[in-house]
């Protein structure tokens, strides 16, 4: 392996937790982080003592989901779904500030137990070290819960875990990091089938014209873009911005606007820092 010397003993320490484990149940999401985590599960405890499950719901685009079922299959792994409705989920929908603590409490107790009944002992979940800065209240659900986050305990971070991936062969070592759709409304703003199929859609047409990483971050009939920030510049092509308009109106959306700051992580979490 090429690894640096700091990734490499930090590997070695990542392996010996889940060899402490003896059977696990992983959380997998589709985002570097889990994926990694399987990998490694997998590679120590073996296929019948590393079970990795998705989630299936609402916030998840049919196109993740089908990324996700194939990157197992083709690694090999014992995957499993469930399926459920996040929207139903008490004080979800509604979109308060903590709405990941619920989607992560109620995420994290079915996986536990599914876990008891396949005689796992933990759940692993992928919060890594980078992950301590921000406004993360589903870090209090998995702690809660007391599920297993190897990534922090061995205080790997997404660059080395994305240099852990790549030296694996992992497809998805360079993908763009994810979030759910529902970060993509205003705390307070009710979460809809509708919207997030909307938010969805959008999405998925920023990003079939290259746009690699893209937020649509929706205020009511206001559509919010976000791209990296050296991606701005492509939207001074009159034919581009016309069709993003025009696409993203027949989605439902009155406004179209383009955020000049770009693309960066916990943008909705800017309104609680300002109010602090």
């Amino acid at each position: 392996m090429s690894l640096s010397e700091s990734t490499a003993a930090k590997l070695e320490r990542l392996k010996s937790a889940f060899a402490e484990r003896g059977r696990v149940l992983t959380a997998l999401s589709g985002g570097v982080d889990s994926t990694l985590c399987h990998k490694i599960a997998h590679d120590v405890l073996g296929f019948g003592n590393a079970m990795a499950v998705t989630a299936k719901s609402e916030t998840l685009t049919q196109r993740e989901f089908e990324e996700i079922c194939a990157l197992a299959t083709a690694q090999g792994w014992n995957h499993r779904v469930i399926e459920y409705s996040e929207l139903e989920i008490p004080n979800y929908a509604s979109n308060p500030i903590n709405r990941c603590y619920f989607c992560k409490h109620e995420l994290y107790g079915r996986l536990t137990e599914l876990a008891r009944e396949l005689g796992c002992t933990c759940v692993v979940e992928g919060t890594n070290y980078d992950d301590r800065g921000d406004y993360r209240p589903g870090m209090k659900a998995a702690s809660e819960i007391g599920t297993f986050a190897p990534l922090l305990i061995c205080e790997l971070t997404k660059s080395e875990i994305r240099e852990l991936a790549a030296e694996f062969g992992l497809p998805n070592w360079a993908k763009p990091s994810g979030a759910c759709l529902s970060s993509r409304f205003p705390y307070g703003t009710q979460i809809t089938r509708e919207g997030l199929d909307r938010v969805a859609a959008a999405e998925e047409y920023l990003k079939g014209l290259g746009f690699a990483q893209v937020r649509v971050r929706h205020h009511d009939k206001l559509a919010r873009i976000e791209v990296m920030p050296g991606d701005i510049a492509r939207f001074a092509d009159s034919e581009l911005y016309e069709g993003v308009t025009t696409y993203l109106k027949s989605l439902g959306f009155s406004y179209v606007t383009l955020d000049l700051q770009g693309y960066r992580t916990g943008s909705m979490n800017e309104v609680l820092a300002r109010s602090r």
